[in-house]
C-alpha cells in the first residue's frame, strides 16, 4: 500500500483526507481516475480497462482505457466494450434464485437435494443438509478448489452443468452454517437449481428474466462468446518479452453461474439502477422490493461487529459504515473487476481491468477512489499500555477457511498461512500490518480504518478472526505442520540432506563402487530415497515455471510426473527403514558415524513422507 500511495502522490492525485472533491463534477472524477488508472495500466501492462460512476440515477463518468484489440489498436468504447466481471456474475445467479423463491417455486431453507435430480450432494453430515441459504451466504461447508478444471482455455471441454457439478463435487469439510468459505461450486449448483426449477437452462433464464427486461444488450453468459458480440469484447492478453500476446477466451461454462458472464459498463449501470431502485428499472421489475431488502438484511457474519454477507451480496467496508457498500468483486485469470453500490448514496462504481497487471491497477484504483470521494475520519488510537501480555492469546499462525483439504492444491493452505504477533509497542502485527486494540477482540489498522475481529470460545481461547468487510473468509488457528515456517524448514533441511547424499557419492565414487553386501544395499537405499525426493521438487519446479495461469486450465504433464515420485519415495523410505534396522542390528558400515548418517537420512525420509501425506501428494489427488 505504501508503494501505491507513493505512485498516487507522484502523479498528482489528491489526499483523501484533505476534503472530498465533488463526485457530481465529471471533470474532477475524470482527473482523479485518469491520474490513477493511466500510469498504473502502463506500468503494470494492463491493456484495457473501463470505469463507470453513477450517482443519483445519473451516469457521472464513464470512460474506457487502452485497447480491446492491441494489434488493431481498437480502443475501449465505454458504451459498447465488454469485459469479464468474474464472480460479479454470481449476483445474477442470486437474483435468479430469489426470483424463484419469491414466486414460491423454491424454498431457500430446504435441502438442495430436493431440487437436484441429476445427482445428489453427499450426505457427509447426516441430519444437516445444505440449503440455498447456506449457498447464498457461502456457508455450505465445502472445500475450495480450481486446479485444472475451474477455468478452461478450450471450448471442447465444455460439458453440461449437471455433469460438471457431479464430476467435480468437492468434499464437505465442516457442517453447513458453521464457517464461511467462498464456494464457486456451490454457486454453480444454485444455477443448476434455477434451471431445474424454471425449466430453462441457466443462461437462457438469466437472459429472459434479467438481461432482456433491463435492456442489457451487451451482456451474456454464453461461451464461446456469440458471434454478434465478438467485436465488442476486450481480448485477453498476457505480456512478455516486451509485447502483448493474445490468449483464448476463458471458458467458465462448467461452473457458469459462478463467473461466466461478459458485460458492458452501461449494462452494469442498468442492473445497478434496478438494485438501487427497489428491484425495478424503466418499467421492468426483476425483484420485489421486500425480496431485495431480505437479501440485504439477512445473511451471515461470524461476529455482529463485522460486515459479512447478505443473501448473495457481499457487504464491504468501502466508504464507511454509513455508506453501506454492497455488491461484489470478481476475477478470472485475465480480468479483475469491482461492482460497488450504496442505497443511501444512490451510488454505483463499476470497474474492470485486464491483463497481467489487472490486480495492481484494480487494488490501487478501487481503494483510493472510495478514500478520495468518500473519505472517512481516522481518529488517532493509542495502544493500551497493558496489551502486550494480554496480546499473547492472539499470537500464532492462522489459515484461511477458503482452501482445499483433499487435493494436491491443499499445500497452498499451509504456504498461505498468516502470522499474528503481539509487538513490543502494544500493537498486534498481522502479516506485515499493525493493528491497535479498540474493543474486546476488535483491532483497527494503525493507519487505516480496516478492522479485524477475533472470535473466542467459552474458555476464552481464540478460535479465529475475520476482517470487517471481507465476509466470505474466516481465518482459524493452524496446526504446527500447517504453518509456512514448518513446511519451509522441513523441505529445505530434507533437500539439503538428500542433495548432500548425492554430492557425497559423486565425491567418493570410487569408495562407493567398492562397497559390498549389506553396506552397498543400504547406500543404494539412501540414493534411491534421495533421488525420489529431489526429482519430485525438480518436476514441481518445472510445473511452476509454466506459470500459475496454466494450472487453472489443465493439469500439466510435469505435475503428473512429479506425483509419481512421492509414491516412489514412500516405497523407498520403507525399504530404507528396513536397511537402517539391518545396519544397526548387524553392525553394518565401518564405525558408528556412518550408521548415524544413514539414520539421519531415514529420519528426513520419514519427515518427507509425512509431508506428502499431509498435503495429499501421495497419489494423483486432483480432478482429471
Amino acid at each position: 500500500m505504501a508503494a501505491t500511495l507513493g505512485l498516487l502522490m507522484l502523479f498528482g492525485v489528491g489526499n483523501a483526507f484533505a476534503g472530498a472533491p465533488d463526485l457530481n463534477d465529471a471533470d474532477e472524477v475524470e482527473a482523479f481516475v485518469d491520474g490513477v488508472v493511466k500510469p498504473l495500466m502502463q506500468k503494470e501492462h494492463s491493456p484495457s480497462g473501463i470505469v463507470a460512476v453513477m450517482k443519483d440515477d445519473k451516469i457521472i463518468f464513464q470512460k474506457g482505457y487502452g485497447y480491446i484489440d492491441v494489434e488493431k489498436r481498437i480502443p475501449v468504447d465505454a458504451e459498447t466494450s465488454m469485459f469479464r466481471p468474474g464472480s460479479i456474475s454470481k449476483l445474477f445467479t442470486w437474483v435468479s434464485v430469489m426470483q424463484l423463491a419469491e414466486q414460491g417455486k423454491l424454498d431457500i431453507d430446504a435441502d438442495v437435494n430436493n431440487y437436484v435430480s441429476q445427482f445428489k450432494v453427499k450426505d457427509t453430515f447426516p441430519g444437516e443438509p445444505i440449503t440455498l441459504r447456506h449457498i447464498l451466504t457461502h456457508t455450505p461447508g465445502f472445500e475450495d478448489g480450481a486446479l485444472g478444471y475451474l477455468i478452461l482455455n478450450d471450448a471442447d471441454r465444455i460439458m453440461p452443468l449437471a455433469d460438471a457439478l457431479e464430476k467435480y463435487q468437492p468434499t464437505r469439510v465442516v457442517a453447513p452454517g458453521t464457517r464461511v468459505s467462498y464456494s464457486n461450486w456451490a454457486t454453480a449448483l444454485a444455477g443448476l437449481i434455477v434451471a431445474n426449477v424454471s425449466g430453462e437452462d441457466f443462461n437462457t433464464y438469466v437472459d429472459n428474466h434479467i438481461f432482456k427486461p433491463l435492456g442489457m444488450t451487451h451482456s451474456t453468459f454464453a461461451e464461446p462468446l456469440p458471434a454478434e458480440l465478438e467485436p465488442f469484447m476486450a481480448k485477453a492478453y498476457t505480456y512478455g518479452a516486451g509485447k502483448y500476446k493474445e490468449t483464448p477466451y476463458e471458458i467458465i461454462s462448467n461452473f457458469g453461474p459462478a463467473g461466466a458472464s461478459a458485460v458492458s459498463a452501461p449494462d452494469m449501470a442498468r442492473f445497478a439502477r434496478a438494485l438501487l431502485n427497489g428491484g425495478a428499472y424503466d418499467g421492468a421489475r426483476i425483484l420485489k422490493e421486500e425480496t431485495l431488502n431480505q437479501m440485504l438484511s439477512e445473511g451471515f457474519a461470524h461476529d455482529p461487529r463485522a460486515r459479512g454477507t447478505g443473501l448473495g451480496f457481499l457487504k464491504r467496508d468501502f466508504g464507511g459504515p454509513a455508506f453501506e457498500n454492497f455488491g461484489h468483486d470478481g476475477g478470472t485469470t485475465i480480468f479483475i473487476s469491482h461492482f460497488g453500490l450504496s442505497i443511501p448514496n444512490d451510488f454505483m462504481l463499476f470497474s474492470s481491468f485486464s491483463g497481467p497487471g489487472a490486480g495492481p491497477v484494480h487494488q490501487a484504483f478501487v481503494e483510493n477512489f472510495y478514500d478520495e470521494f468518500f473519505p472517512q475520519e481516522l481518529p488517532h488510537v493509542e495502544p493500551p499500555a497493558d496489551f502486550q501480555e494480554r496480546g499473547q492469546k492472539y499470537a500464532g499462525t492462522y489459515i484461511s477457511s477458503r482452501n482445499s483439504y483433499t487435493k494436491v492444491e491443499s499445500i497452498l493452505r499451509g504456504l498461505g498461512s498468516v502470522a499474528v504477533a503481539a509487538m513490543p509497542d502494544n500493537t498486534l502485527m498481522i502479516n506485515d500490518t499493525r493493528y491497535v486494540e479498540v474493543g474486546k477482540n476488535v483491532f483497527r489498522q494503525v493507519d487505516d480504518n480496516d478492522q479485524v475481529i477475533f472470535q473466542e470460545n467459552d474458555s476464552g481461547e481464540i478460535t479465529g478472526y475475520v476482517f470487517d468487510g471481507m465476509g466470505v473468509m474466516q481465518f482459524y488457528p493452524a496446526a504446527f505442520y500447517e504453518t509456512k515456517g514448518y513446511i519451509t524448514t522441513v523441505v529445505v533441511l530434507s533437500l539439503l540432506v538428500f542433495i548432500g547424499v548425492v554430492v557425497r557419492v559423486c565425491l567418493q565414487w570410487t569408495r562407493y563402487r567398492g562397497l559390498e553386501g549389506a553396506a552397498k544395499k543400504a547406500y543404494n537405499a539412501t540414493l534411491t530415497v534421495s533421488f525420489a525426493n529431489i526429482l519430485f521438487f525438480v518436476f514441481i519446479g518445472l510445473t511452476l515455471a509454466g506459470g500459475m495461469q496454466a494450472l487453472f486450465y489443465s493439469i500439466p504433464g510435469t505435475l503428473k510426473l512429479a506425483l509419481v515420485f512421492p509414491i516412489l519415495a514412500l516405497l523407498a523410505t520403507l525399504y530404507h527403514l528396513y536397511t537402517t534396522f539391518e545396519i544397526w542390528r548387524d553392525g553394518g558400515f565401518e564405525g558408528v558415524w556412518p550408521r548415524i548418517r544413514h539414520t539421519i537420512v531415514a529420519f528426513f525420509a520419514v519427515l518427507m513422507v509425512c509431508f506428502y501425506y499431509t498435503w495429499n501428494l501421495i497419489g494423483f489427488n486432483y480432478f482429471a
